[in-house]
């Protein structure tokens, strides 16, 4: 599974359009300001006052008894599996997940656990596939520790696990004596589209974590939740992975920030990657997988025009995009506006045009 960038080369334009990644995003002014205003003290003890309000309404948000901030939102997914299992556990995911795709091998690395990946379609398997995976517990077999999902699904095109679905894997895995663990880089996204909220989506899940570097908007970190004790063994591991951020406040205001102010705009994210849809979709042999939030893949090649082909062109003309599996995939976010999504629609149809 590849993740391509185009190349940083200083002798192309400046990107005007970024649509690589809601990673991509800059703190706005009003989240500097509230960067620059934040009270702050030892994360390590528990002195610093941002990140006790971050972590308390993070924990109320996702309905758990407590929360840590933590750097990353791999990092939340490495501690909560090393929290969960054992050498030699297993836990099962959809093969497309971030846990097998993107973290570089750490839970093997770290904590001597084999993922066994789950097929099904955008992103997400179902509770009949996840029962049919379960197998007797006897000593010839691993022990199936947990059950993870990631919501929204990223390879999978964005899409959104429904709440039923998730329900009916937390029954199963609960009756067979499985952890369940939700990956939430996007939850937001799927509960602002849905108007489901984050409690009633994350109900029933051991773990559960909001990374807010990506449509959030905050420059860096993500917070997990849990039960008190959960919590208690994420921070140990969390010492053993690198320790306390200290005076954490800096970075814990502008999430609390993006809470108060980019929640409800994530739905400017998703009018704007239906948009570029669309648009696309209108194009002469576009193959486009219609959005259900901020992510729009799409594959040029009945155009005439190869995906990597058009990823090069687009960066000549100042517009960022990437491979990914197989598909260009477009990402909408706080720093894309409309006007950019109509121009880069338009690019795209020069470039068909021009083959």
């Amino acid at each position: 599974m590849t993740y391509t960038p185009a190349p940083r080369d200083p002798k192309q334009p400046p990107v005007r359009i970024n649509l690589l990644s809601d990673t991509q995003t800059r703190p706005t002014p009003a989240m500097r300001e509230a960067i620059a205003r934040a009270e702050v003290g030892d994360e390590q003890i528990g002195d610093d006052p941002t990140v006790n309000v971050l972590c308390e309404r993070v924990a109320e948000l996702l309905g758990k008894q407590a929360a840590v901030f933590m750097p990353s939102g791999t990092m939340c997914n490495v501690a909560a599996t090393l929290v969960h299992c054992r050498p030699g556990d297993e836990i099962l995911a959809h093969e497309t997940a971030h846990i097998i795709a993107r973290e570089g091998g750490a839970h093997a690395a770290l904590g001597g656990f084999q993922i066994t990946p789950l097929s099904g379609t955008d992103g997400k398997f179902t509770p009949d596939t996840f029962r049919a995976a379960l197998h007797p517990r006897t000593r010839y077999q691993p022990p199936q520790t947990v059950v993870s999902v990631e919501q929204t699904a990223n390879i999978g095109g964005g899409t959104i696990w429904k709440k039923a679905d998730l329900d009916a894997i937390v029954q199963i895995a609960k009756s067979n004596g499985l952890a369940t663990h939700m990956d939430g880089a996007r939850l937001l996204n799927a509960c602002v589209a849905t108007g489901v909220s984050a409690s009633d989506m994350a109900d029933g899940w051991d773990s559960a974590w909001l990374d807010f570097s990506k449509g959030l908007g905050a420059p860096i970190g993500a917070v997990i939740a849990g039960s008190r004790e959960f919590i208690d063994e994420i921070w140990r591991w969390k010492q053993r992975l690198g320790g306390s951020m200290r005076q954490a406040g800096i970075c814990a205001a502008a999430c609390v920030y993006a809470l108060d102010h980019h929640v409800d705009r994530l739905a400017d994210d998703h009018a704007n990657a239906r948009a570029l849809a669309r648009g696309l979709s209108q194009i002469s042999g576009m193959d486009v997988q219609q959005p259900e939030t901020n992510l729009v893949f799409f594959n040029p090649d009945g155009a005439g025009v190869t995906g990597d082909k058009m990823v090069d062109a687009l960066r000549q003309r100042g517009v960022l995009l990437a491979m990914m599996d197989g598909r260009i995939r477009a990402c909408t976010h706080l720093d894309v506006t409309a006007d950019m999504i109509e121009e880069t629609v338009g690019l795209v149809r020069e470039i068909v045009r021009g083959v």
